[in-house]
């Protein structure tokens, strides 16, 4: 299911976080708001959950009667509890995210020293740019342009002040390993070893005269 489908639940229990739904505001409060999905529950929207920019009132924002979309936020259905908000989720929580995990993302801001990827989580990673590729950059451009796919590596993770580090080059086979790759594969013919040198050479020395020839010292 495509996280912008709809659900429409039967009960409670149809319900997960992140699953966006759609009703009608029953009421408005100093709090927040209530909201009707059509099921024996009504959801709850704190004032926090209702925009991306601080407001006052919620009043200001939702009218009674109004139908808005909104996603699960949280839900007890044990409690009968079901906590709603009009802020779309990430896909990546935090606590989710782990050094060494790949993503495909989108780079949405290039900077001088590095480039910015959404991936998913509540905010983008930066891949420095001495993680942008083997060799010497001379800037983030030269290797990227804002809406680019990239794959990246997670390097490191401070879920204190939010940041993520991206790698694209470790997404990458080192040129040292890519020579080694190419130069065995380029090699058809396995290197004959010591013994097997030596007995070629002795032949070659016999003109040739197959193995009885060598063994009896016949000359050709």
């Amino acid at each position: 299911m495509n996280k912008n489908d709809v659900v429409t639940p039967e009960t409670i229990d149809d319900l997960e976080p992140k699953m966006k739904v759609s009703g009608k505001v029953l009421k408005t409060a100093l709090a927040g708001a209530i909201v009707d999905l059509g099921i024996e529950e009504y959801g709850v929207i704190h004032i926090s959950k209702i925009s991306k920019d601080p407001i006052t009132r919620v009043a200001d924002v939702l009218d009674e009667g109004q139908e808005i979309d909104a996603w699960v936020y949280r839900v007890d259905p044990k409690e009968s509890r079901l906590e709603l908000t009009m802020l779309e989720p990430v896909d990546i929580e935090w606590n989710e995210i782990k050094p060494g995990m790949e993503y495909e993302g989108e780079v949405i801001r290039i900077e001088k020293y590095g480039a910015f990827v959404d991936v998913g989580a509540e905010r983008p990673g930066l891949v420095h740019i001495s993680e942008m590729a083997y060799g010497y950059v001379r800037k983030p451009t030269d290797v990227v342009k804002e809406g680019d796919t990239v794959d990246v590596r997670v390097l490191k993770v401070n879920r204190r002040k939010k940041q993520i580090k991206l790698s694209m080059k470790a997404m990458e086979v080192p040129p040292e390993e890519a020579v080694k790759e190419a130069s065995s594969s380029s090699n058809d013919e396995p290197t004959p070893t010591v013994f097997e040198a030596a007995f070629r050479q002795a032949m070659d020395k016999n003109g040739g005269g197959g193995l009885d020839g060598l063994l009896n010292g016949k000359d050709a």
